[in-house]
């Protein structure tokens, strides 16, 4: 997907502290609409925090989160969910006890028009609306290549496909910015190579920017437009990837020289 230079999101001089601990300082950056924007950085470098603040769960004490155009404030996840901002998770959140589909299309609740005494009993306009929004949904699991796990309980399955359909349900939002917090961690070579087919496929056939938390720096230079530094909650490098990868101050934060 060929990327704009208009900036659907801008993060400003964002500062965010827990009591006595500084999590993020000052950091600023934006985030180019069709791109995949990746922050890295060391353990405790604030890049969750990071995510935090962008999808209204911080509150910063400093800055401006700016969503085409429009400061936030005010805002929670469910807010910014509406608006367009969707979230994976490091640690799945899925309802273990229930189906790949049902999980999906926990997605879709913010898209659903009918009360939900009409949903539960399934008839006249609410019927008609969840066929609409299980089609949807199994487009997304065919995407995916989930199909024979539709109705399988996802407690059940490998950690690698419930990455996969965490990611399915951030899908089913339809959001214009997801933020996906580690979503290869745990994954063995093979899930890692799926997932990062994945995302690519995420944001070159739907448009969706991506906003990506990665360890793997082969997968983050090989797959990100550009890519943010943090460092103990300060910004220290923002570049395409094979400036930041030849940055010093990168190369001393991960090998550790200067701490």
């Amino acid at each position: 997907m060929t990327q704009t230079d208009d900036p659907i999101l801008e993060v400003k001089g964002i500062s965010l502290s827990f009591g006595g601990i500084q999590a993020l300082s000052n950091v600023s950056f934006d985030v180019r609409r069709k791109e995949i924007r990746a922050i890295i950085g060391p353990n405790g470098a604030g890049k969750s925090s990071m995510l935090n603040c962008i999808n209204g769960a911080y509150k910063p004490q400093e800055g401006q989160i700016v969503f085409e155009g429009q400061v936030l404030s005010d805002v929670n996840p469910h807010k910014m969910a509406s608006l367009g901002i969707a979230r994976t998770f490091q640690h799945l959140a899925l309802f273990k006890g229930m189906s790949v589909l049902d999980n999906i299309m926990t997605g879709r609740s913010l898209k659903m028009k009918s009360n939900m005494f009409l949903q539960a009993l399934r008839i006249g306009p609410a019927e008609q609306e969840e066929i609409r929004h299980r089609t949807f949904v199994e487009n997304i699991i065919d995407f995916l290549g989930i199909q024979q796990y539709r109705n399988t309980a996802v407690g059940t399955l490998p950690y690698g496909l419930q990455k996969r359909v965490d990611l399915g349900r951030a899908l089913a939002m339809e959001p214009k910015i997801l933020l996906l917090d580690e979503p290869m961690a745990g994954m063995n070579v093979e899930e890692k190579q799926d997932m990062c087919r994945f995302v690519l496929d995420v944001n070159d056939e739907f448009g969706t920017t991506i906003v990506l938390i990665e360890h793997d720096m082969s997968v983050v230079m090989d797959i990100s437009s550009r890519v943010v530094v943090l460092d103990y909650g300060k910004k220290i490098g923002d570049d395409i990837p094979d400036v930041v990868r030849a940055n010093p101050d990168v190369i001393n934060a991960y090998l550790g020289t200067e701490h």
